[in-house]
């Protein structure tokens, strides 16, 4: 049953997701002109704008209309860069690089010359800066930009995430309206609209900076953004809610994957962001889509290679969801092919990782955005639907380049034997190890749910947690009680702030990395998509009350706020919360105990979910504990505790927890 409400939730998500593509031809109207402009960040990095659909010529000068990537870096561990020139006229066309340092080889165009692929090889001892690239066929020529960069410095950037961390995740769009000044953008005016829930509503990059002061207080050590991509500029009239068109405002629309979105901001903006937070000492975590494109990207209408997708938009295999035939090693070929290369709610166009050229745009692509922007880790949108084999040399390319940088990938299934399968670790039985560093937990999430929101019982969990010999590395596994897919914590039957609070508790305190979507952390409620995607309370001027501020804050608010800051900062100072070894010492129905350890350090965890009181008691040998030793709860809950006759014997008010130390117990000095 989990596996299945899994798939409806996640059929549900893409069917979301896929309601805002569209094409951009008013857009692309002036694309050439724009990709003239360079942005100056850290080095020459040209506007990357995509163009609307050649019409393929035999005959007149050559016409270059975008070049993705449009800059590159001297001495990265991908030399020559492969390039992917767009533009008309380009049959038989050569290339020459203008200025010093460059080498082009391997150019060659599509049968439609729309495109010309080549190798650019940059020396290693040229010097970062503008360079351009000169275009001739017998017509004419065109010189097109094309800058070398110096690369962003290693200290602060290109971390990685670990236990050590405790990630939020933040739509963009929904979060603070910092610079009204993007609301209305000249090439896609009249997206916005807060009360259409499915329209803009303004939330931007500028908003997060102005606020990431909030989540330092909150004791975040990871910032999740959902897609910043540049998507469609127009209304999608294609799959409409209520008789209503839609917009992109989620940001998984993307029409150009090296565009920042304008309503979000530009480029620049983005490395500010990534740079202010790297600055408090936190880390920022991309979101990119590797399996599809909207319907109306250019690459649709007019495809680089004639296998640059599964099929084409008149004929192509449909999306059967049946991941299961992934993990099976009875099943045909024919089944997982149709998992692997169907388009999505026969919608989204499937990518064909097994083209050599779609494999190294999207790598190149990946490495292009951790190093313009100094990422530090990736969220992978819907990744069983790649094959294995792709995700093995992606995850090769990027560690090669950047060895701290990881890779959590979404498997959205409540099954732990699907989830499991697609982290990386060892290789499975056909002898793939993808090498994804880790996968968000669904399966934990939804006994986390069951019990602390409906009152279920506790041993859900256990059991769950039981399944961990399945991966390679359950720590790094990234625990949560909701994300932006999904209905809120809070919109579950029987859902309650002391509900929430042990929620809360349980993620912050078994194994892995704990994570929060934006809003669970003062209880917003929150029905589904897009009713669990309301604007953060105060993120706007004129809201009716500001959450970003203890003062703001309804009671409840200020309740599971001030709640969520206590454990993060047990968390960060107790190591056995982030590094111990998880060990079970009692499972009731409605009662649990566990000790996280270390070499140097126990603590127990104790748990009441029931609508009373209740005593526990186990054995303090497991966590370490000898007789005499006296444990204090660190969250103020429980009375100290001596351990007695090799006992432990506690007893909890109605839905609390406690969490207990040695008393005169060691600090982690080694916490972030």
């Amino acid at each position: 049953m989990q596996l299945l409400a899994a798939s409806d939730q996640r059929l549900e998500k893409k069917k979301i997701e896929a309601s805002s593509y569209r094409s951009d031809m008013n857009k692309l109207h002036n694309t050439y002109c724009r990709a003239l402009v360079l942005v100056v960040l850290g080095g020459l990095v040209s506007s990357g704008r995509s163009a609307s659909p050649p019409k393929p010529s035999a005959e007149g000068a050559p016409r270059v209309l975008k070049i993705d990537p449009p800059n590159w870096w001297v001495g990265h561990s991908i030399n020559p860069v492969r390039l992917l020139i767009r533009g008309r006229n380009l049959s038989d066309a050569r290339v020459e690089p203008q200025g010093i340092g460059l080498r082009a080889s391997n150019v060659h165009s599509n049968a439609a010359g729309s495109y010309l692929f080549m190798d650019l090889t940059i020396d290693r001892s040229s010097k970062p800066g503008r360079r351009a690239l000169k275009v001739i066929n017998a017509a004419g020529s065109t010189d097109f930009p094309f800058d070398v960069l110096a690369p962003l410095p290693r200290n602060g950037r290109f971390q990685g995430f670990s236990p050590d961390d405790f990630i939020y995740e933040i739509m963009p769009d929904r979060f603070s309206n910092g610079d009204p000044s993007n609301d209305n953008p000249p090439q896609s005016p009249g997206l916005l609209d807060r009360s259409k829930p499915r329209y803009y509503h303004g939330g931007d990059l500028q908003g997060i900076i102005n606020h990431l002061s909030y989540l330092k207080h909150l004791g975040g050590t990871a910032l999740w953004l959902t897609p910043i991509y540049d998507n469609v500029n127009h209304l999608n009239e294609r799959e409409r809610y209520d008789n209503q068109a839609i917009t992109d405002y989620h940001g998984y629309g993307a029409v150009d994957f090296y565009g920042v979105e304008e309503h979000f901001g530009d480029l620049a903006k983005l490395r500010e962001l990534v740079d202010d937070a790297h600055k408090l000492g936190i880390k920022v975590i991309q979101d990119e889509v590797a399996n599809h494109t909207g319907p109306y990207h250019p690459w649709v209408q007019d495809p680089p290679t004639p296998t640059w997708y599964h099929g084409g938009e008149a004929a192509h295999p449909e999306e059967t969801w049946q991941t299961w035939t992934l993990i099976d090693p009875h099943a045909p070929a024919q089944l997982r092919s149709a998992a692997l290369d169907g388009w999505f709610i026969n919608i989204l166009p499937d990518l064909n990782q097994d083209d050599p050229e779609v494999e190294r745009y999207v790598i190149q692509n990946t490495l292009w955005w951790i190093g313009i922007a100094g990422f530090d880790a990736i969220r992978e949108d819907t990744l069983p639907y790649v094959p294995r084999r792709f995700w093995h040399n992606w995850m090769a390319a990027i560690k090669r380049e950047y060895p701290r940088v990881n890779v959590v990938g979404e498997v959205y299934d409540g099954d732990p034997a699907m989830t499991s399968f697609f982290q990386g670790g060892k290789p499975r039985f056909d002898g793939v190890d993808s090498r994804v560093d880790t996968v968000f937990d669904f399966p934990l999430l939804y006994p986390i749910r069951r019990a602390f929101a409906e009152g279920r019982s506790l041993r859900e969990t256990a059991v769950m947690l039981a399944h961990d010999n399945l991966y390679p590395n359950p720590s790094l596994l990234v625990t949560f009680i909701g994300n932006h897919d999904m209905p809120r914590f809070m919109n579950e039957p029987g859902a309650s702030i002391a509900g929430l609070k042990l929620a809360l508790t349980f993620i912050m305190t078994t194994r892995g990395v704990p994570m929060i979507y934006s809003g669970d952390e003062i209880a917003m409620p929150g029905g589904g998509d897009p009713d669990n995607r309301r604007d953060f309370p105060g993120g706007w001027s004129g809201d009716p009350h500001n959450a970003f501020e203890a003062s703001g804050r309804t009671p409840d608010e200020e309740t599971a706020f001030e709640y969520l800051c206590k454990l993060a900062q047990l968390r960060k100072e107790l190591e056995p919360l982030r590094r111990g070894r998880l060990v079970d010492l009692f499972v009731g129905d409605q009662t649990c105990a566990y000790a996280r350890l270390t070499d140097r350090q126990s603590v127990v965890v104790i748990v009441n979910n029931g609508v009373e009181g209740a005593t526990v008691e186990f054995d303090g040998d497991p966590a370490r504990l000898p007789n005499g030793t006296t444990l204090t709860d660190r969250l103020g809950v429980g009375p100290p505790l001596q351990v007695r006759d090799g006992k432990i014997r506690a007893t909890l008010p109605e839905r609390t927890a406690s969490i207990y130390v040695k008393k005169n117990r060691l600090v982690d000095s080694s916490s972030h």
